[in-house]
């Protein structure tokens, strides 16, 4: 199964931009559409699917879900995440083997909002 899209909700719209244009730009998403409070991120050429979309809800609240990023090398995981980091991640746990694993290299870190996230790479 593939993901088609992604549409995460933000309470604050200019706050998550200010954190996730710099994001989704460093992963290739560097083309977008806006309508009002929306934004959906796109790669270039890539209008359809898949993308990462950000609505604004004044309700909305954090829960415990996660959304791993797929990143191509530990040394994505490690740009994305000084990325992430320097736009205001919050409890930002810096890239590192998890699991047990050597071959499971990743960041975790919220969100403005407190939507938690992940960067992965897997050898």
């Amino acid at each position: 199964m593939l993901v088609d899209h992604i549409d995460l909700r933000v309470r604050d719209f200019d706050a998550a931009r200010a954190f996730y244009d710099p994001l989704m730009i460093a992963m290739g998403f560097s083309q977008f559409d806006i309508v009002g409070r929306d934004i959906n991120y796109h790669r270039p050429g890539a209008y359809e699917q898949p993308f990462f979309g950000l609505m604004e809800d004044s309700e909305h609240r954090a829960n415990g879900c996660r959304i791993a990023l797929r990143a191509s090398t530990r040394e994505e995981v490690d740009r994305l995440a000084e990325i992430a980091f320097r736009n205001g991640a919050r409890a930002f746990e810096a890239p590192e083997n998890y699991g047990g694993s050597p071959r499971y290299y990743a960041a975790f870190f919220e969100d403005p909002d407190g939507n938690r996230l992940e960067i992965a790479f897997r050898e």
